[in-house]
């Protein structure tokens, strides 16, 4: 078993080769759960809250990084009179942040555009994953596995998940948030969860997990318990780790070769590659762009679906228009911003195509900016600097809606560092300009306040409308 700071190319052609022949399997883990910072544990904000409503006050303690619900429920195991009223709470936690705009973690959105990922296991009870899908306009069979699910709701692996235009099959492979105890919130829930797997007990999948053990895991960012890496190796293999002879498994993990469990798999399961220095998140971006570049003739990652039209709303609150090419993390920002102020994913028209779109796809677009309420373009220099670019062909078809407009409409915002509109020579900024239009400031996508209190009252002003 090798432990390498960072894949080599032929090990990553490797993987991606193995992943367009449908032959990987994501193992999603609660490491790329990440709030909208990109740094932060998600589930700090549901441990915080569920501290909170009982009146427990831990100061300055620090919760352990991605495991903190595990942790809030144990220290309140002598505090609640009626531990099952720890499930309500926490999945009415979820359904809070969900309603207040949770972001959806920006590897879950690129792992959700990865295709050839047709079957994916989450160990976490929310369904950010499952948003993330539909978001790429990718149809989601969810598989729930939780032993005392009611028979009727009780799934697996249908026979016909292979077909063609299939939907992609979700395994929450410990439960999924819902009111009542069908779900793992900590370590003794995960035992017994891990004990019907291996028993084939009440609703196991086993149909999934004979599809699993035919094919090679990408364990992302899991953050097991050292008996429980062991026991998900071993459950999703046919024999014995020491005899197995052709699957194989990458493990993205932050861990020491000092661990006993690198110990162990170099002893008996030379087949799994531990890749111990590499975050998770930085590595599904790299698995990302690899996979794009793969799919794309010209090989430099521009990647345009055929015959797909955009998995956005004909009708948005808000079109960011941006270019594609320069200023896409920023728009992502951005997208992440309004979310947080309450607007939903689908009102947000947010393009991540890289091609100039097709006759078909540009009336497409054409009709959103004259269906939406509020047209957001991104300005920067690297943008109007271009020499030709379809985002040009937006913002002129907004301008000419303003004469028909009585109201607010046209928002547009500076993305680079300093706040000088008026340094921009492009075309439909002048005009702009000249209309004595107000130019936000959103430096690299994140609003500064001014922005941020402009952006409040027109999503206030538009739910008033509704």
């Amino acid at each position: 078993m090798e432990f390498p700071v960072v894949m080599k190319d032929p090990a990553w052609r490797r993987l991606i080769d193995m992943i367009c022949d449908g032959m990987v399997v994501p193992v999603v883990g609660p490491r790329l759960l990440l709030d909208g910072d990109g740094s932060t544990s998600l589930q700090v904000r549901v441990a915080t809250q569920l501290l909170a409503d009982y009146g427990v006050d831990i100061g300055d303690e620090q919760l352990p990084p991605f495991r903190e619900l595990n942790d809030a429920v144990t220290r309140l195991k002598g505090v609640v009179e009626n531990p099952q009223d720890l499930y309500g709470d926490i999945d009415s936690a979820l359904r809070k942040l969900k309603a207040e705009g949770l972001p959806i973690p920006k590897p879950l959105q690129q792992l959700a555009r990865i295709s050839d990922f047709r079957l994916i296991v989450t160990l976490t009870p929310d369904d950010l994953l499952a948003q993330a899908l539909m978001a790429e306009n990718r149809a989601v069979n969810e598989v729930v596995h939780s032993p005392k699910l009611p028979t009727s709701e009780g799934a697996d692996l249908p026979t016909d998940w292979q077909r063609p235009g299939g939907p992609v099959q979700l395994l929450y492979l410990f439960g999924k948030a819902r009111p009542t105890p069908l779900f793992s919130i900590h370590d003794e829930d995960v035992l017994e969860y891990a004990h019907n797997v291996i028993a084939r007990g009440s609703h196991a999948p086993t149909a999934f997990l004979g599809a699993l053990q035919d094919r090679n895991l990408l364990l992302i960012g899991c953050n097991f318990p050292d008996w429980l890496s062991r026991f998900m190796l071993r459950a999703t293999r046919k024999g014995r780790l020491a005899d197995q002879k052709g699957g194989r498994e990458w493990l993205i993990e932050p861990m020491g070769k000092e661990d006993p469990f690198i110990g162990f798999l170099g002893k008996y399961s030379p087949e799994t590659e531990a890749l111990t220095n590499v975050d998770p998140v930085q590595f599904v971006d790299e698995l990302y762009r690899r996979w794009m570049t793969a799919h794309t003739p010209s090989g430099n990652g521009d990647i345009a679906p055929k015959n797909e039209q955009p998995g956005t709303p004909e009708s948005a609150m808000f079109f960011l228009s941006y270019s594609r090419t320069t200023d896409l993390a920023r728009a992502e920002k951005l997208q992440q911003s309004l979310r947080s102020l309450g607007v939903a994913e689908n009102e947000v028209w947010f393009d991540r195509q890289t091609l100039e779109p097709g006759d078909v796809y540009t009336q497409r677009i054409l009709d959103g900016i004259r269906n939406c309420r509020y047209f957001v373009p991104l300005i920067s220099r690297a943008a109007t600097e271009r020499p030709k670019a379809f985002v040009f062909r937006e913002w002129d078809e907004a301008t000419r809606q303003l004469p028909e407009m009585n109201r607010k409409f046209l928002v547009p915002l500076v993305v680079d560092a300093q706040n000088q509109p008026e340094s921009y020579n492009q075309p439909s900024v002048v005009a702009w300009r000249e209309r004595n239009i107000n130019f936000g400031h959103a430096p690299e996508g994140n609003p500064d306040e001014i922005t941020t209190k402009l952006l409040k009252d027109l999503v206030r002003e538009a739910r008033t409308r509704i």
